[in-house]
C-alpha cells in the first residue's frame, strides 16, 4: 500500500467516480481504476461497487477510509512541517545573543528579523557567551554571538569585531594612570557574571595574565548583572571592568574608566556547530547579526 493508492482512494470515495477522482487529482482515468485495482488485489477485497449514485464503500472501504484520513493528513502536515524548515515561511530560528547584548543595539534584531518573517518563530536566549557556545556545540541551539574566548571543540568560529574593555573605578587615583594586571591583583574587585565565574571570557583573559604575571585576582564581592556592579562601584565596594560600550551607556555619575596599561579587548564572533547547515530562518537571523555587528559604530575591526 503506498501514500499515492491513498490519495487516489480517497478522492474516489469522496467524489464518488473514478472520473472525478481523476479530473481532481490531474491524471488518467483508466491510471485511477488502476490504482484501486492493484489495492484491491493485493488484500483480496473490494472497496468500491457501483451504485445508482456513483461509487459506494463496501464494509472494507468504510474500515479503511478514517485510516487513510488520518495517515495522508499525517503525510501532509509532515510536507508542511519541513517546507516551512527549510524556507521563510514558518519553522523557528534559534539564536544566542551575549549577555551585553543590548548595548550593542542588538535587541533590535529580534524585532528587526519579525518584521521581516512574521511567520517565522524565534527562540533567542541571552546568557554568557559560555553558555551560549555551549548549547550550540550541544545542538540546543543553531548558531549565536559570542565573546572570545571560549571553548571551541566542534564550533565554527568567525570573529567579526572588537570593543576595548576599560577599568572602572569610584576612586580617582585608581584610573589616573592605566591599571596593570599586577594593580588590580592590590584592589578590591566587584567582578558580574557570578553565575559563570572565571569561565567568562573576559575574566579568562584576566587570569590569563595574571598567572603570566604571578599574581592572583579575587573578589570582594561578585554579581550576576553588570549594573550591580556598576553600583557597587559606585558606592565605593570596589573596582570592576566593563566594555567601552557599557561604559558609554552608563549615566554619569562617581564611577570613571580608563584603559588597561596593556589593552584588553572582547571580540565578538559568531558560532555555529562545525559541519552543520543551518536552518533558512537561523541563517537569516545570522546574516542580519553579522550585518549590525560589522556597521555598529561601537566596535572596532579584529586585529
Amino acid at each position: 500500500m503506498t501514500l499515492v493508492q491513498l490519495r487516489v482512494f480517497l478522492a474516489a470515495a469522496r467524489l464518488g467516480s473514478f472520473t472525478a477522482a481523476a479530473a481532481a487529482m490531474h491524471m488518467a482515468q483508466p491510471s485511477v481504476s488502476e490504482f484501486i485495482r492493484r489495492l484491491e488485489d493485493a488484500y483480496g477485497t473490494v472497496l468500491f461497487v457501483r451504485g445508482g449514485r456513483g461509487l459506494v464503500l463496501t464494509a472494507a472501504g468504510e474500515a479503511l477510509l478514517p485510516i487513510a484520513e488520518r495517515t495522508v493528513a499525517g503525510a501532509d502536515e509532515a510536507d508542511r512541517t519541513l517546507r516551512a524548515i527549510t524556507s521563510l515561511s514558518g519553522g523557528t530560528a534559534s539564536f544566542g545573543l551575549l549577555r551585553n547584548a543590548k548595548y550593542y543595539q542588538l535587541e533590535s534584531l529580534v524585532a528587526e528579523f519579525h518584521a521581516l518573517h512574521p511567520e517565522v518563530r524565534l527562540r533567542v536566549i541571552g546568557v554568557n557567551s559560555v553558555e551560549v557556545a555551549s548549547a550550540v556545540a550541544s545542538g540546543e541551539i543553531e548558531a549565536g554571538l559570542v565573546v572570545l574566548p571560549v571553548d571551541d571543540e566542534g564550533l565554527q568560529i568567525q570573529p567579526l569585531r572588537r570593543d576595548e574593555v576599560l577599568y572602572a573605578s569610584a576612586d580617582p587615583a585608581r584610573i589616573a594612570v592605566p591599571p596593570t594586571t599586577s594593580d588590580l591583583a592590590e584592589r578590591p574587585l566587584v567582578l558580574y557574571d557570578a553565575h559563570s565565574g572565571w569561565r567568562d571570557p573576559t575574566r579568562r583573559q584576566l587570569a590569563d595574565r595574571a598567572r603570566l604575571a604571578g599574581v592572583r585576582l579575587d573578589a570582594v564581592a561578585e554579581v550576576e548583572q553588570v549594573e550591580s556592579a556598576l553600583a557597587l562601584v559606585a558606592a565605593g565596594v570596589g573596582d570592576t571592568f566593563v566594555s567601552r560600550a557599557v561604559a558609554q551607556s552608563t549615566p554619569a555619575q562617581s564611577v570613571g574608566f580608563t584603559p588597561f596599561a596593556e589593552p584588553l579587548h572582547d571580540t565578538i564572533a559568531l558560532v555555529q556547530r562545525a559541519g552543520t547547515t543551518l536552518s533558512p530562518a537561523t541563517a537569516e537571523l545570522l546574516r542580519l547579526a553579522r550585518r549590525m555587528v560589522e556597521s555598529s559604530p561601537l566596535l572596532e575591526p579584529v586585529g
